[in-house]
């Protein structure tokens, strides 16, 4: 089979399928972060299930939020390498979602319309993401780009650190949610934990890439999209400060104000360097 053009090894042109893919995903995302983040106290009424308490609803809008920036860049982006790093969290997020919407079927509202739309999109939105890296394998030729700046190795294995300890912990939450969820920051139930675990992996599959992968251009949208969410979930620390009652509050706290501090300070440095390059 002859591979469609932009599919030629080393192009790294984004595909119209990717960004077709991401004007699709806008819109529900956009409607999902309004309902959790405006509304997180009728999530029983407003979304495909009940989540108490309300920090998780917000945690979960803020995930959406940065989804919305980052899909927002790839529908107006054309080269592969700068979102590829991004679709691969997406896969990861996508499927424990999907995974935990099957584990937990009976705490859904099923029969609503949100719940058939929730369904439908964690049963497909995988596959889908999974699409378009099959469709991009061997696009990204490795190089730098004309003008680009290539981390250092100490902060990129620093950052690796980070976000093998975000995955670890997301899996954690993922896998043994009874057992890691009493050691959150705010109550969790098993459903919760495990949509939080999905959370905790979006930056830990962002980041181990950095071991093969030293091109700041790589990670720069990614990273815009994480201090947004990082912000927004700032925020909603605070509205919902009133659930922070759980054994690890003060040092996920935090550590989520420290990962922002750092991320943007991290995020202006690497821009500074580009600009200088």
């Amino acid at each position: 089979m002859t591979r469609i053009q932009w599919g030629l090894k080393g192009a790294d042109r984004l595909s119209p399928f990717a960004r077709w893919l991401a004007v699709l995903l806008v819109p529900f995302l956009m409607v999902a972060s309004v309902l959790l983040y405006v509304f997180p106290t009728r999530t029983d009424q407003l979304f495909a299930w009940t989540i108490a308490p309300p920090l998780s609803a917000l945690l979960l809008a803020c995930a959406y939020i940065g989804g919305i920036w980052f899909f927002v860049r790839v529908a107006r982006e054309t080269r592969w390498h700068r979102v590829h790093r991004g679709f691969i969290a997406v896969v990861v997020f996508a499927t424990l979602l999907g995974l935990a919407t099957a584990l937990h079927w009976d705490r859904f509202h099923q029969g609503t319309f949100i719940f058939v739309v929730w369904a439908t999109l964690y049963a497909i939105t995988p596959f889908l993401a999974a699409a378009v890296l099959v469709l991009h394998r061997g696009v990204d030729n490795g190089r730098p780009e004309e003008r680009d700046y290539l981390l250092h190795g100490v902060v990129r294995v620093v950052l690796v650190a980070v976000g093998l300890a975000a995955l670890a912990a997301g899996l954690a939450l993922f896998l043994f949610p009874v057992e890691f969820g009493g050691l959150w920051a705010w109550e969790l139930t098993p459903l919760t934990a495990r949509v939080v675990g999905a959370v905790l992996t979006l930056p830990g599959m962002v980041n181990v890439w950095m071991l093969r992968d030293a091109r700041w251009s790589s990670y720069r949208q990614v990273f815009q999209a994480q201090i947004v969410s990082l912000a927004f979930i700032l925020l909603a620390l605070l509205l919902g400060r009133d659930a922070l009652t759980g054994p690890s509050a003060v040092p996920v706290v935090a550590g989520l104000c420290f990962s922002f501090l750092a991320y943007v300070t991290f995020y202006a440095y690497c821009e500074r360097r580009l600009r200088a390059a």
